[in-house]
């Protein structure tokens, strides 16, 4: 159990505060996560690792000389946001081009690649590379759909060390590319973790058990099988490994080796199954090359651990083998740092983005449409908050279990951006925007993304001098489900939020259509919104972290789908409660 914290709401910032007062010679805090403490001194290609907070010493702690330039920090087992990702962006590039790395996982695939699209824009070159290690993630023949776990340090290592040979971006990202392909990682666990502020686990694994196949954002294995011996344990996890070996790799016999701890496993307990796995391994005819035992990518306290295998070629030994000085992982001799005040390659300044036209200021009617807005986004903020334990049980029955504090610190930020709004007079599409841009910056993670391109395109819909007409609340609602789903790239009946906000839309606008009022017939397309919701427990997931364990969804309604429908719900009471 996670004991060790304030408010639990800020638990990766707190976190963050620490971890930068005690490795002031490695890194410094910035926006949104840690870069170096003293920049190169010569341009090179800025390897960012990132994602979710909970994973210690990964991401944050690798950061230093021969390995990561900066981390992108989360909220726990949460993708950070856009924000996020292009502010430790700016402060680390330093000319050469950035190159995100991470977990194959829907809301990092989505921040990452958004921040990647605006720092090209900026005129600063941006890369992503998702990590696919994980073979229970998805069978072989869906492989670019396995989830990123322990491998990821591998192909971390192996591209941060040529970038630091002075490797251009195309062939750093050659080389995280190489390095996957030729990684292979598989997971057990024995216990679930718990999340900071809860009093139980995201997930119990019974007595004699364990979990096979586990993520490491709190999801529990796809299956359960016998816990023995660990000899017996080693073989599950060599044997699965090896028959999956790549085929490009089927000459290689030397290879990197990682057991790696979750958090709650003793290391006396990885030694011993080490014992066994490197005997296998070995006896197979493979020559370990530098393996590495203890905890390197975690998942806060959860019992369990995994194993990863990398099938090497000479350029990705040398390149393995290379030295690395960070506040978590140190590998043989590095040159001299450069001192603090060293700046010969000072950061390019990044372009702040622009607004188009000063933001509208609301006059008329529209005055009356903004202190609705915001006045919906009050409730939605007490129903979430009262929600937020069960929206996290939901979520942890197939997931991570951060749905519900993400809703919450989104909508936190949301109503805030919207009071500021309001108080400069600004126009309820203007208000919108910012609210949605806040939500996404502050929440992370799919949901935070997708919430915050859904309200700044149905802002877009709403005038600026009058109450907007049933026809632009009806394209308002449209745009704003385009926008989800053209970023999410879901469809009805993939189990998530679209298929609450499918049906709202088609209820709302033939609610109108057929005479309705706008606050009745908001009213109506918000039970069906909440039906639809309900009637995901039928569903299996297609998309996001729940995937892999789509048969343990059956039954539990998707928690995105089931938040969506609540804010809604509030926002027709609201606009009852107006009219």
């Amino acid at each position: 159990m996670t004991r060790v914290f304030n408010d639990p709401a800020r638990f990766a910032e707190d976190m963050v505060q620490g971890f930068t007062a005690a490795h002031p010679e490695h890194v410094r805090a910035v926006p949104g996560g840690v870069v170096r403490a003293h920049r190169p001194a010569a341009a090179k290609v800025a390897v960012l690792t990132g994602g979710g907070s909970g994973h210690y010493p990964a991401f944050c702690g690798v950061v230093g000389k021969g390995f990561a330039d900066g981390s992108v920090i989360g909220n726990v087992f949460t993708s950070p946001s856009a924000a996020q990702a292009y502010s430790v962006a700016a402060e680390a590039e330093t000319g050469a081009g950035v190159l995100f790395l991470f977990g194959n996982y829907a809301g990092d695939v989505m921040n990452f690649g958004q921040a990647a699209q605006r720092l090209t824009a900026d005129g600063i070159p941006a890369r992503c590379f998702a990590v696919t290690d994980d073979i229970a993630g998805a069978p072989t023949a869906e492989a670019d759909r396995r989830r990123g776990i322990a491998g990821g340090f591998t192909v971390y290592k192996t591209a941060s060390a040529a970038a630091e040979e002075g490797a251009d971006l195309d062939e750093v990202v050659r080389i995280a590319e190489h390095t996957n392909a030729r990684t292979r990682s598989l997971g057990v666990a024995f216990a679930g973790c718990t999340l900071p502020g809860q009093r139980e686990p995201l997930f119990t694994v019974p007595t004699g058990k364990l979990g096979l196949g586990l993520g490491i954002h709190g999801e529990p294995g796809v299956r359960e099988t016998e816990l023995t011996t660990a000899q017996d344990l080693a073989r599950t996890l060599v044997e699965g490994l090896l028959a999956e070996r790549p085929a490009e790799a089927a000459d290689s016999h030397r290879v990197a080796v990682l057991l790696n701890g979750l958090g709650a496993t003793k290391y006396e307990e990885l030694y011993v199954l080490w014992a066994s796995v490197a005997r296998l391994l070995t006896e197979a005819g493979l020559e370990l090359v530098r393996p590495e035992v203890g905890e390197l990518v975690t998942s806060l306290d959860m019992a369990g651990c995994s194993l990863t295998v990398t099938w090497l070629d000479e350029e990705m030994e040398r390149l393995w083998l290379a030295p690395a000085d960070t506040p978590a992982y140190r590998r043989g001799e590095v040159a001299p740092q450069a001192p603090a005040t060293d700046r010969r390659a000072a950061p390019r300044t990044a372009t702040v983005p622009r607004t188009a036209d000063e933001p509208a200021t609301a006059t008329g009617e529209a005055v009356a449409t903004a202190a609705t807005v915001v006045r919906a986004f009050r409730t939605a903020h007490t129903l979430l908050h009262e929600q937020e334990e069960t929206l996290g049980r939901l979520d942890a029955v197939a997931g991570d279990g951060d749905h519900g504090r993400g809703m919450c610190k989104g909508v936190d930020a949301a109503l805030a951006a919207a009071e500021k709004a309001q108080a400069t007079g600004a126009a309820p599409a203007a208000l919108l925007g910012a609210a949605g841009d806040a939500w996404a910056a502050e929440a992370g993670g799919t949901s935070g993304a997708l919430w915050g391109a859904g309200l700044r395109a149905f802002g877009s819909a709403l005038p600026a001098d009058r109450a907007p007409a049933p026809a632009e609340l009806v394209s308002g609602a449209r745009a704003a489900l385009e926008a989800v789903t053209s970023l999410g790239k879901a469809e009805p009946g993939d189990k998530t939020l679209v298929d609450a906000l499918a049906p709202f839309v088609t209820a709302f606008e033939g609610r109108l259509e057929a005479g309705s009022p706008p606050a009745q017939a908001l009213a109506d397309a918000a039970e069906v919104a909440r039906t639809a919701a309900e009637a995901t427990a039928e569903l299996r997931p297609k998309l996001g972290r729940a995937r892999p364990l789509a048969e343990r969804s059956l039954g539990t309604p998707d928690p995105g789908a089931t938040s969506l429908a609540l804010v809604l719900g509030a926002l027709a009471g609201t606009v009852r409660a107006a009219a």
